[in-house]
């Protein structure tokens, strides 16, 4: 499992204000959320300065990059995440582009389900595409719209007749500053004030590291625009009650995070107290895999009365794609990246609570690393339940073929993990984990039901591929 992008943007009144160094901080708190790249652009009066590069927020900015970038009124920013084996350098965002009517900069969380036939269509007309990234459809639609409308904002709220699924978005002009979010609000996305200034981001945390207040969530279909007049709400595309996914609590955000009205910890501990109700069983300690399995384990003790333990101590210093080719180096990859506390687990019945179980392998190599330190039964709990379906909206879930769930049933997971015992979240416990009367969740990647159709699976990137015999032209 693993997440893909967050976001940030930020609009000051006071010109040459040191923006770049509040986009810094805030992409730091958002590390989680993509470690594959990052970026951040800067406008000082209508001019952008940008950066981006391959690499963690402190190895791609240096104090001297950042006094590069300058001081502005406007920053935004962002991390990315892909698959390893797809990083590629022109996908960094921020992208900025500029037009026959100025300048604009965009960064984007989420995946459009449409992406294919809008980038065929574009090309179709003319546009010439830099990247594979969903971004630059995103940008060159709005692009569109703005040839023939008076305002940014204008093409903006055409340009979202056209784009389907899970987005995310700050946009940044030459004078405003614009958050949007798509109409089912798939993908989280809060605002904030600093001493008046206008922040968003993906999640509160990155305001909090700013020292910025949480004012709300972004409404699904929302378009707010800040300039010097001030700012604005644009809900054409109000229309549907959000269905953000609700892998955003189990996974995705940072336990300190508030998002639509809930904090990420608590609704992980209230997934332990509902993996303890419904998989109850005898054992002498409960701990989790780091980091989103923590929280799990301790709402699992304090429902169960089991004492809760730390069993593993995570090396900070690897990040959560930490990915090797060959199995003896994965293995490795286990012991470098976790290792056990031998006096939690020895000649223990120890419950292990994870968050997730996608292809099996990685589980399949902690549990067989907890045995080796001396447990006497291996009792698994995930606070999620068996992925079925893939995800459309972010989410790196992308075929039934890679889903262990979609090969065995529960009893031979089981046994091919090596744990005693294994029991996942029920789906009637998953929309309990949160409780917000204006948040409905996305779960299809559990029951195959979508808040939108299910879309064709085409390849975004083709175009990367090699050449073979049957496509040569």
């Amino acid at each position: 499992m693993q997440e893909k992008c967050g976001v940030f943007g930020i609009y000051t009144k006071k010109n040459e204000s040191d923006v770049a160094a509040q986009a810094y901080l805030s992409l730091f708190a958002l590390q989680h959320r993509g470690q594959e790249s990052c970026g951040i652009a800067v406008c000082n009066e209508g001019v952008m300065q940008f950066h981006s590069d391959l690499g963690l927020v402190p190895d791609v900015f240096s104090k001297e990059t950042l006094e590069k970038l300058g001081k502005g009124n406007m920053a935004i920013g962002h991390v990315r995440y892909s698959p390893m084996d797809k990083k590629n350098r022109s996908n960094a965002q921020p992208l900025v582009v500029r037009h026959i009517k100025g300048s604009m900069a965009i960064a984007h969380n989420g995946s459009i389900t449409n992406a294919v036939q809008l980038r065929e269509k574009l090309q179709k007309e003319g546009t010439v595409f830099h990247t594979t990234d969903d971004a630059e459809i995103i940008i060159n639609t709005i692009i569109k719209k703005r040839i023939n409308e008076q305002t940014i904002e204008d093409a903006i709220d055409k340009a979202m007749n056209e784009i389907e699924g899970a987005y995310s978005l700050v946009i940044m002009s030459p004078s405003k500053l614009i958050a949007v979010r798509d109409k089912h609000g798939f993908r989280p996305l809060c605002m904030g004030k600093l001493d008046g200034d206008i922040v968003f981001a993906s999640e509160s945390c990155a305001l909090d590291s700013i020292g910025a207040e949480f004012v709300r969530d972004i409404e699904p279909g929302e378009i707010i625009v800040v300039n010097k007049e001030g700012q604005r709400s644009i809900k054409t595309h109000c229309t549907e009650k959000c269905r953000m996914c609700v892998f955003e609590y189990i996974y995705f955000a940072r336990p300190d995070s508030v998002i639509e009205g809930t904090c990420v910890h608590t609704a992980r501990q209230r997934a332990g107290s509902f993996l303890a109700l419904d998989h109850p069983v005898a054992a002498d300690v409960v701990f989790g895999v780091p980091d989103s399995g923590l929280d799990a384990a301790l709402g699992y003790s304090r429902q169960s009365g089991i004492p809760y333990g730390v069993g593993f101590i995570k090396n900070r210093y690897i990040g959560r794609t930490f990915i090797q080719p060959t199995q003896e180096e994965r293995d490795r990859a286990v012991r470098i990246k976790l290792n056990t506390i031998e006096d939690t687990i020895k000649d223990k019945r120890v419950i292990l609570i994870d968050d997730s179980i996608v292809r099996g392998t990685t589980m399949r190599r902690i549990v067989k690393l907890v045995r080796e330190t001396g447990a006497k039964e291996v009792h698994l709990r995930i606070s999620s339940p068996p992925f079925v379906n893939p995800c459309y909206f972010g989410t790196d879930i992308d075929s039934r073929e890679n889903l262990i769930a979609c090969k065995m049933n529960t009893e031979e997971i089981r046994e091919y993990l090596g744990a005693d015992s294994l029991g996942y979240l029920s789906i009637n416990h998953v929309s309990k984990i949160a409780q917000n009367e204006k948040c409905d969740f996305c779960e299809g990647c559990f029951t195959g039901k979508y808040p939108v159709p299910e879309p064709s699976i085409e390849k975004k990137d083709r175009y990367n591929e090699k050449i073979v015999e049957k496509n040569k032209v």
